[in-house]
This record gives structure tokens, sequence and C-alpha cells, in this order.
């Protein structure tokens, strides 16, 4: 019986051993030949490795998972991929009737084992992979990106520092907190800067979690220990497990008037 091999492509190093965990468990036999944090160096090792499965993230720094699927199918190479992505609209419906086959995260046992089932029995067939439509990916690209427009909203904060890339879940987020040419992002252990508006944050964050208090500062709502005024009347929002209080403008108290 063939040996099959598998590479895994995703931005998150958590992620990646946590499938190479649940593969090794479910599916002893299949060799995981590498992993990936980027398109470029995914694609470099699918040249090298020649693997059989590729599991591919689609929402990745510089080189998009999508991007590299197109690029996988346009070469001479042809595994079966299985994508990795958070929209579970436009993207998920189209892989349910293709070739094609998607994983949610957060990854569920029962889901990856529904496709590995599907992956060994077109390997059964003892046939070569089939190349993955290549309409289906410029399609699902498009309807992506036109969800990520519709919807503006950020399911990672992205940021660099001395070259490196950074992927900040917004719940990890304490507040936001805007500078001269920056915003401030701090968490329960760091603080990174972007180029982006509070406005722009706004817009673009769970309104229901994230509360504007300040026309210079959004707050994790779940952060939120208390708030009171000193005794000049300003208002403050005290966060949990620190020291930290933020200021609320007389133009945003109302937000407080119900708690």
């Amino acid at each position: 019986m063939r040996n099959y091999k598998a590479l895994l492509v995703d931005d998150e190093p958590l992620l990646s051993r946590h499938l190479n965990s649940l593969l090794t468990d479910m599916w002893p036999e299949l060799e995981v030949v590498g992993s990936s944090a980027n398109g470029q160096d995914a694609f470099e090792q699918i040249t090298k490795k020649n693997p059989d499965l590729v599991f591919l993230d689609i929402c990745m720094p510089q080189v998009d998972g999508m991007t590299l699927a197109k690029q996988i199918v346009e070469s001479n190479f042809s595994p079966i991929l299985v994508f990795i992505t958070a929209h579970n609209q436009y993207a998920v419906e189209a892989f349910e009737h293709e070739a094609i086959d998607y994983l949610l995260k957060p990854i569920q046992e029962k889901r990856l084992e529904k496709t590995l089932r599907r992956i060994k029995a077109r390997l059964s067939e003892e046939k070569e992979p089939t190349p993955s439509n290549l309409k289906l990916i410029e399609e699902l690209m498009g309807k992506i990106h036109k969800e990520d427009t519709e919807n503006k909203k950020l399911t990672w904060i992205k940021t660099t520092r001395k070259g490196d890339v950074y992927l900040i879940d917004p719940k990890d987020v304490f507040y936001f907190q805007a500078e001269d040419k920056y915003t401030t992002v701090v968490t329960s252990d760091n603080e990174y800067h972007i180029r982006m508006s509070i406005k722009e944050l706004a817009k673009q964050l769970d309104s229901d979690q994230f509360w504007q208090i300040h026309r210079s500062t959004l707050v994790n709502s779940k952060c939120i220990e208390k708030v009171n005024k000193d005794f000049n009347g300003r208002m403050y929002a005290h966060l949990k497990d620190s020291n930290k209080k933020l200021q609320v403008s007389r133009s945003f108290t109302g937000i407080f008037k119900q708690m």
C-alpha cells in the first residue's frame, strides 16, 4: 500500500501543530513532510517534496491561500487541496458541491474525519489526484474578497515588528489607543503598532465587544472591570487584572448609563 505525503500551510503555528497531532492520531500512515507559514515557502516545498495533500489556510500574509492554490493548479503539481478557512458562507457552500474540501476554524475532529474519508476514497481509486478546479478557485477568490469588503470585520490584527509579521486575535486585545502617527494595540502581555485609525477600527470590529469611549480609544468591553468618576466628575473605565484606567469622554458616557 502506498504511503501518502501531506504539507501543512498555515501562519498560525498552534493550529499547524494541532492539525499535525490530529493527523498523526487519525491517519498514522500519512507522512506530514513539512509545514509552512507563507505561500512562497509553501510552493517551494511543494516543488521539492511533491505532496499528495496540501492543507492550506486561506488567510495568510503576503501570498494568501487562494493565490497559492491558483499557482499550484497552474503548475505541473496536482495535490488534493484542503482549505482551512474562517469563512462559512460563500466558500463553504461552494466547497460542499465540488471536489475541493475545507475545514473550518477551529478544526473539529468529526469534521476532519469526514474530510479524511473523502480523501481516502479519492486516493483509493488509484488514479492521479484530480487537479482542483481553477475556475472554482477564481470564483471563490472573488466571493471571499466581496465578503470581506461587505462585512469589513477584522478576524486578525496584522502588524510587523523588526521584520516579523504578527497576527493578533481581536478578542485578545484590551484596547486600542490612537497616537500621533499610529494606533497602539494593547494585549495582556505586549503592545504593537498599526497604521489604522480608531475610526477605521470601529467600523471593522464587533461593536458589541469593542466600545469607543473616547475619540482616541476603543476598549474591549469584556476587559472592563468597573467604571467610576473621580472628584472632578471625570469618568474612567478600569480594566480587569490591571492597574490601567482609561478616560471616558463626556460624549461617550451614555454607553455606561445602564451598567
